[in-house]
């Protein structure tokens, strides 16, 4: 059997303390509450910026320009076929540019 001595397993511990990376993201996601005419009412996306890019789950690129106190108002840029009233949406913390 093998043994290992106390000195042994504080320096594996210390080692795996100093190698531990405690890398954190934050997420600011939504919920769509409704969508139509290329228009998407999304709420929960408290930090969102007027112009900023949101990704819809599904993939689908959206711009977030009607800024409310209870939703936000984000003009699909695609067709948006997919997406349905609790579907996720994640800001991206890019404003919208023009090349």
């Amino acid at each position: 059997m093998v043994t290992i001595r106390a000195d042994e397993i504080s320096n594996i511990i210390r080692e795996r303390i100093e190698q531990y990376n405690r890398e954190v993201k934050i997420l600011n996601t939504g919920t769509v509450l409704q969508v139509g005419d290329g228009i998407a009412r999304i709420y929960g996306l408290d930090e969102v910026m007027a112009g900023e890019l949101v990704e819809f789950e599904e993939g689908t690129i959206g711009i977030a320009l009607n800024l409310e106190s209870n939703n936000v108002g984000v003009v699909l840029m695609g067709d948006g076929l997919i997406i349905q009233e609790g579907s996720s949406v994640k800001a991206t913390g890019r404003i919208t540019q023009i090349p």
